[in-house]
């Protein structure tokens, strides 16, 4: 996805190369369950996973016990880096066991070696799926789903093929896995789901529809593109799970939101509608493509729609433009309560409310009580306000208690003062001469 702003060294102008994340793998998802093998001497795993050693006896010092060539197979990611490729070859070996319960273990440790190496893994991983055996593809289709997230190129065609497969079982599996793998790798899943939702069978579209959620964030404009193809499909199901990822596209990219919930607004599918409505709340509704589409929603014959866009108008439309509208669709509304909502809407209270109502709107606004009264002044710095009975009592004025001013500014007070008597005496002297 291309980003506007490259970052350039303000010297030469070139662009400054970053080094990519690198994504931390959590190996411990992929290791074998717990058991004997975490105990063996690494020294002894090779020779014990290749047959060569029937058993290895677990010191006491590490709790004892005896491991077998299962135990050894599984604990092959444990060898020495001199001992890998040795490991290796009895990984492979393992694999193509004439045995399935070695075969079985041989796929529980792949996830966990295939870090150190994944050499011919993918093929041996691809020969178990298609086994008769029961048991042997059960593990197999557990040890995709563990390695698809970390080697998505790998076990490309391994997934394509068992997303395809008539066995239901195998796939719910593959689905999942690749629902686990658009998380981590977006491209893999937009390059996965464009195969999907043009296929003929139904089913597989309705499944990949399902997907489309996790790459509607970092998608980009692939991403865009599949969700629209969706919302034009002509299973409702379909549909109905592609606008599912409209509210979340909104709060991503607003605009091209706006664009597919113009194109599906009128679909005939509940689901779809009831999705286009919560997608409407959470557009910029001061562009005006989506304040024109919600004006045409309220002209919509599905009751829902309508209450839905009408209750927006006040927020996109205000003065007589809003009064406009709701005159309009009060005369060709006939629900009751929506009726009741534009007739508040399209009255110009001023002119035609009534009397309460217009002397509610010419009245004061309603008294905002003080902060801190004249009994709850705080005190500044030791110094204690003076109270009305105070002054009438004692003869003091409430600024006798003042702090004493700063240097410089006292001569100006006493001006002040000076002043402020010279008023006061020549007011009670035009009283008197009245």
């Amino acid at each position: 996805m291309a980003r506007d702003y490259i970052a350039r060294d303000p010297k030469t102008g070139r662009p400054i190369n970053q080094r990519r994340a690198v994504k931390q793998v959590d190996i411990r998802s992929m290791l074998p369950p717990s058991g004997v093998w975490e105990r063996i001497p690494r020294r002894d795993i090779v020779p014990l996973a290749s047959g060569q050693v029937q058993m290895v006896e677990i010191p006491l010092s590490e709790g004892g016990g005896l491991a077998r060539r299962i135990d050894g197979i599984l604990a092959l990611h444990r060898v020495l880096p001199a001992m890998v490729v040795d490991a290796h070859a009895a990984l492979c070996e393992a694999l193509d066991d004439d045995e399935g319960v070695i075969r079985v273990a041989g796929l529980k440790a792949m996830p966990s070696f295939a870090i150190k190496k994944h050499d011919d893994l993918f093929m041996y991983l691809s020969d178990r799926l298609l086994e008769e055996n029961e048991h042997v593809r059960k593990a197999a289709r557990e040890c995709l789903r563990k390695l698809a997230p970390v080697f998505p190129s790998g076990c490309e065609e391994i997934l394509r093929r068992e997303l395809r497969h008539e066995n239901k079982q195998h796939r719910n599996d593959a689905f999942a896995t690749l629902h686990d793998t658009s998380q981590n790798w977006v491209e893999t899943g937009c390059l996965h789901l464009d195969e999907l939702i043009r296929e003929e069978d139904v089913d597989l579209r309705r499944r990949g529809a399902k997907i489309l959620r996790t790459i509607t964030s970092k998608g980009g404009a692939t991403g865009w593109d599949l969700i629209s193809w969706s919302l034009q499909d002509e299973d409702a199901q379909v549909r109905r799970s592609a606008s599912a990822c409209l509210p979340t596209l909104a709060n991503v990219e607003s605009r091209v939101a706006a664009i597919l919930v113009e194109a599906s607004m009128f679909d005939d599918d509940s689901g779809v509608r009831k999705n286009i409505i919560r997608t409407l709340k959470t557009l910029d509704m001061q562009n005006p493509r989506v304040a024109q589409l919600i004006q045409d929603g309220a002209r919509d014959r599905d009751p829902a729609l309508r209450k839905a866009c009408i209750d927006q108008l006040s927020i996109i439309l205000t003065g007589e433009k809003l009064r406009e509208v709701a005159a309009e669709l009060l005369r060709q509304e006939t629900k009751p309560e929506l009726r009741t909502r534009l007739e508040r809407l399209s009255r110009d209270v001023d002119w035609e409310g009534t009397e309460e109502e217009k002397n509610r709107s010419l009245a004061p606004l309603d008294k905002v009580q003080e902060e801190f009264s004249e009994m709850q002044l705080p005190e500044i710095d030791g110094i204690k306000p003076i109270t009305e009975d105070l002054v009438q009592k004692e003869g003091v004025g409430p600024t006798d208690n003042a702090a004493p001013p700063r240097s410089g500014e006292v001569e100006s007070i006493r001006e002040g003062h000076k002043e402020e008597s010279g008023r006061r005496a020549a007011r009670k002297q035009d009283e008197r001469d009245f």
